[in-house]
């Protein structure tokens, strides 16, 4: 009997703890459509060239899909070059409230972190 080889992909985003939480609170208490899941990526704005996107919407033509501590998170596949190894964290503190980037990828980035270059 021939024996096949299970290839395991490398997710290209992580959650911490913390963010894991709050996304899962989130999609307890608010009205989340059916068919919808965490979306992850990136689009052209802000000051330093590009924003991260971060929001629940329905899988599209583009996108790869993978969990992250029991969330399907869906992404464009495209996006991936510029979000690999990225962590997501999440922040309620006096200084800092809410979703945070930490991107290996990023040249350089606002000082609000909503954005980047790379």
């Amino acid at each position: 009997m021939a024996e096949t080889a299970t290839q395991t992909l490398a997710t290209p985003v992580q959650l911490t703890p913390r963010a894991a939480e709050e996304i899962k609170k989130i999609m307890t208490t608010k009205d989340i459509p059916e068919g919808f899941s965490l979306r992850v990526g990136v689009r052209g704005g802000g000051c330093s060239g590009m924003q991260y996107i971060l929001g629940f919407d329905r899988k599209r033509e583009h996108d790869t899909q993978f969990e992250v501590d029991g969330i399907a998170v869906y992404m464009d596949k495209r996006h991936g070059l510029y979000l690999m190894g990225t962590v997501i964290d999440y922040h309620d503190g006096l200084n800092a409230r809410g979703f945070t980037f930490d991107n290996p990828n990023a040249v350089s980035s606002c000082g609000c972190g909503s954005s980047f270059s790379a």
